[in-house]
């Protein structure tokens, strides 16, 4: 690289990130940037298709999009950035586990863009942070998995005296806390799975699991608007999941979880998808927040600090399309689909900064959600025109093949759906995450930062 070429850092490798460095990849020479990433995976992971993850329905890796072939010109720094000098324009990395010892180097920038996403919430509640486990990350989606066949395999194999079926019941209720995507989806769609597997215990049918799926919020699915959500409401409680709204967890230990209505739940297993917060890295910053999220300009840029851009989950990006006159805009809701166009614009207006095309405000309507409930079922809004039933999970589908960004991992994709479809369904246990490894702030990354996810 010749000296005194600009250097542009990119923190985070999900969705900004990679659509931010694909853009500047294509539209700037070698010579007129040097591109660097700091992520502390080699991967982009395709979240919204976690739930298949913990199904075996999609093999993990499918769903991680290599960097290092997406991007072959960004340097690739393994580690989570942990503190940024905005003066003397440096980020703090600190290596990541799977590296070997930790390390703390730091990065020089002459372009700053901070898309470090989010991280679950998890709120102040004794026993979570020990307890409950998330789905925000390839090690989460696989520790569930072996989890629930654990304990499925456990529950069968109880001796029939008073003491075994108190830890039978335990091992078979299941608490999801979160009706939003998360929450929904994994308790849809694992519920379905586990009927085409339950020929594999001899004592126990998918029908005796408790499934208890609770949230504060007073609909299911929220984001779809009130109809999908009331469609999506009576297909779980008509499968016989045990919806509770208006509710949600005062604490939990290992066997138990309490509600904040006092009802105290027997289990083993406590699924945490309570929505998500920025990044620690944010708060430490010193910069204006709100709601925990960076303030940014509409152009994505960082008020009063000189070439630093940030987006994603981890920023409040005022959201034009969907302000009214002369109202001040909302915030953009932290999606995928959101983060994916930021990262687009990201890279465009970074790229301008260099003399490389114009600069524009993000503004983006969004078109639509969708969720897969499992099976055949699924409920759809693209372009705002709800859908349900197989017409609303042919669009899921298509969404998703569409959304990935590597046509290697689209096929990957649909050909595990192929085979989900003409093979018996995969009931294997591996067991190859350890409890520890998958608590939120193991799994997540956040004991770097010296306070745990939340």
């Amino acid at each position: 690289m010749v000296e005194g070429t600009p250097r542009i850092v990119v923190v985070g490798g999900g969705f900004a990130g990679f659509y931010a460095l694909r853009y500047l990849h294509r539209r700037l020479a070698a010579e007129q940037a040097e591109l660097v990433l700091v992520n502390p995976t080699d991967y982009l992971l395709y979240s919204p298709l976690l739930p298949e993850v913990a199904t075996g329905v999609i093999e993990a890796r499918h769903i991680a999009v290599s960097l290092r072939r997406a991007l072959p010109r960004a340097r690739l720094v393994l580690g989570h950035v942990t503190g940024a000098d905005l003066a003397a324009r440096t980020v703090t990395v600190t290596s990541a586990p799977a590296s070997g010892p930790t390390e703390v180097t730091r990065e020089r920038w002459d372009r700053l863009v901070l898309v470090p996403g989010s991280i679950t919430r998890q709120f102040d509640i004794p026993g979570v942070a020990e307890h409950a486990r998330g789905l925000k990350t390839l090690v989460e989606a696989v520790y569930l998995r072996d989890h629930l066949m654990h304990q499925l395999d456990a529950a069968d194999a109880e001796p029939d005296t008073d003491e075994g079926r108190a830890r039978r019941r335990e091992r078979l209720t299941v608490v999801a806390v979160g009706a939003g995507y998360t929450g929904t989806e994994f308790v849809a769609q694992t519920q379905r799975w586990l009927r085409t597997i339950e020929r594999r215990w001899n004592r126990t049918g998918a029908g005796d699991i408790r499934w208890i799926l609770v949230d504060l919020a007073p609909t299911v699915l929220p984001e779809l608007g009130p109809d999908l959500g009331l469609l999506a409401l009576d297909l779980l409680r008509d499968r016989g999941v045990d919806v509770r709204l208006g509710v949600s967890v005062a604490s939990a230990d290992d066997r138990t979880v309490t509600l904040t209505d006092g009802t105290v739940v027997a289990t083993r297993t406590l699924v945490w998808g309570a929505g998500v917060t920025a990044s620690p890295l944010v708060a430490g910053l010193g910069l204006p927040t709100s709601k925990g999220r960076l303030q940014v300009d509409a152009d994505l840029s960082v008020p009063g600090v000189p070439n630093l851009w940030a987006a994603g989950d981890a920023a409040a990006v005022p959201d034009l399309a969907a302000a009214l006159p002369a109202a001040t805009p909302p915030p953009t809701p932290p999606t995928a689909q959101h983060a994916q166009r930021q990262g687009t614009a990201l890279g465009r207006n970074v790229a301008a900064s260099l003399g490389v095309g114009t600069a524009r405000p993000y503004r983006h309507r969004d078109l639509g959600l969708v969720a897969d409930l499992g099976g055949r079922d699924a409920v759809a809004k693209p372009l705002g025109v709800p859908l349900t039933g197989p017409l609303a999970k042919v669009v899921t589908r298509a969404y998703h093949l569409y959304a990935l960004p590597a046509m290697a991992n689209r096929l990957r994709v649909a050909t595990d759906w192929l085979w989900q479809a003409v093979l018996p369904p995969e009931s294997t246990q591996l067991d190859v995450v350890r409890p520890e490894d998958a608590r939120l702030a193991a799994a997540q990354g956040t004991r770097v930062y010296g306070s745990p996810a939340g």
